[in-house]
């Protein structure tokens, strides 16, 4: 059909294809099913009713004008017998015998031997109750498919002299019966076909529409806020649209004035936060401090440092929404940067009481184009994360490896990991799942979002023995984002 054309590698018989393959279509199926059963049985029946009638008429007939001739005895009806098998004109497609009060052919037609006995139904039948009768088999040495009518023949008294029978081979009537059904079938096939290919373009011009609002709506799930699908449909697909649109433009408005709101209060808490901090650092060391307002004073102090990281986190954060976050990218050693990171975060893990165990890879690993700064800040996040989360495990250990091409760092820590179904949220912005700690929800999302700015990735999961194994992937070359 011009103007329609069908990709069948996409027709996989899965989701609506697959429902309507299992209802609709194979409801078709078995209602033509059914009626080229019903119409293969009426054609059956119909051609042997035909074609019994026809003999049944014959033999009739031909008993009929018998029994005018047939008066007492025999002789005559064996005579009479004789004489209209000499004169009978179908001998080429029936064969004619005359049988009888004893069931023993006497003549046939076709030469076969006299007083042959035979056991047929319709001869016992025509013998016992004197009407015309039907036999439909087949022949036991030939194998043949045939029908047979018997007649008994009487006197004018009513007395059965003995049986008129006419055979025919049933071989035309079978084929007759065999190309109807093979035209029916084809007929039903024809239909079947054109039921799936109609189905199949009605359901493609379902499933394609659905299957770009989904793509759509994936991207809007995975942040994407504001992208519109095209408007090429006037039905309830058009109006899913028009919905699915109009819930992107106001998500994304929402989402910009989200991140302007978070991008104007952290710059409005940086003064303030730095102003703090830096009297708190001037006050601790004045010498007539006595101990517990320097103790006051040292809580203010990491409080404010506490606020500034979440400040600064919050800022990475909306250069990253607005596009204005950036890398400043070198020739660098990620393992002496992640060496310095851990020597400077071992103290303060010693007190809370936590230690850090590190296993640096047996070979050197080869130098990569990076942000050292930025992935400085990867690792204390995780550090922090690490410590915050999983205290009562007391440590956490980080190893590193290359496969050449990539080189991966694995941080982990002994606490109770994270549920199974929080796994793929944590790395979501403003996300804190089940967990009480104290956080802005962002720090792994900018992690994440980093590690990706260097063309890795950043996983997350359960460890053996329990804990979490937090997995960085730095390409040796990596291809940037920015």
């Amino acid at each position: 059909m011009k103007g329609i054309h069908i990709r069948w590698g996409r027709f996989k018989i899965r989701g609506l294809k697959k429902r309507w393959m299992m209802t609709t279509l194979l409801v078709i199926f078995l209602v033509v099913l059914l009626v080229l059963a019903a119409y293969a049985a009426s054609v059956v029946n119909n051609t042997y009713s035909a074609v019994s009638e026809g003999l049944v008429t014959k033999a009739r007939t031909a008993t009929d004008f018998f029994a005018n001739y047939i008066t007492r005895t025999y002789a005559e009806y064996y005579n009479s017998a004789y004489t209209y098998i000499n004169n009978f004109d179908d001998a080429s497609r029936l064969e004619l015998q005359f049988l009888n009060a004893s069931g023993r052919l006497e003549i046939s037609s076709h030469s076969m031997t006299s007083g042959t006995a035979t056991d047929a139904s319709d001869i016992t039948d025509a013998l016992t109750t004197g009407d015309i009768s039907v036999w439909e088999g087949y022949n036991q040495d030939t194998g043949e498919h045939l029908m047979a009518v018997s007649a008994p023949m009487t006197y004018s008294g009513g007395q059965v002299i003995g049986v008129m029978r006419y055979v025919t081979s049933l071989r035309l009537a079978d084929a007759q019966i065999r190309n109807q059904i093979l035209m029916a079938v084809g007929a039903g096939a024809a239909v079947m076909l054109l039921v799936a290919v109609v189905s199949m373009v009605f359901l493609q011009s379902v499933v394609e529409p659905v299957r770009e609002i989904t793509a759509a709506a994936r991207q809007i799930a995975a942040g994407s806020y504001g992208i519109q699908i095209g408007h090429k449909y006037k039905d309830e697909i058009g109006e899913m649209v028009d919905a699915i649109n109009e819930m992107s433009l106001k998500i994304s408005q929402s989402e910009k004035s989200q991140t302007e709101f978070v991008s104007s209060v952290s710059h409005e808490l940086r003064t303030p936060l730095t102003a703090i901090t830096g009297w708190a650092e001037t006050i601790i060391y004045d010498e007539n401090l006595d101990e517990e307002s320097k103790r006051g004073v040292n809580i203010i102090l990491k409080e404010a440092r506490r606020l500034t990281k979440m400040v600064e986190e919050l800022l990475d954060f909306t250069r990253m929404q607005d596009g204005r976050f950036t890398l400043h990218a070198e020739e660098m050693d990620l393992a002496a940067e992640l060496e310095d990171s851990i020597f400077t975060y071992r103290e303060l893990l010693r007190q809370d009481d936590m230690q850090i165990e590190y296993e640096p890879c047996q070979e050197e690993l080869p130098l990569i184009n990076g942000d050292p700064e930025r992935l400085r800040q990867v690792f204390y996040n995780i550090f922090d994360n690490a410590a915050k989360y999983a205290r009562e495990g007391k440590r956490i250990t980080v190893s590193t490896s290359t496969d050449g091409e990539n080189v991966f760092i694995r941080i982990r820590d002994y606490g109770p990991g994270i549920p199974e179904d929080e796994l793929e949220r944590v790395k979501m912005k403003f996300y804190k799942g089940s967990s009480k700690e104290r956080g802005s929800g962002i720090g792994l999302a900018v992690c994440d979002e980093i590690v990706k700015y260097h063309g890795g990735e950043l996983t997350l999961s359960n460890a053996e023995g329990g804990g979490t194994m937090v997995t960085i992937r730095i390409p040796v070359e990596p291809t940037f984002q920015v």
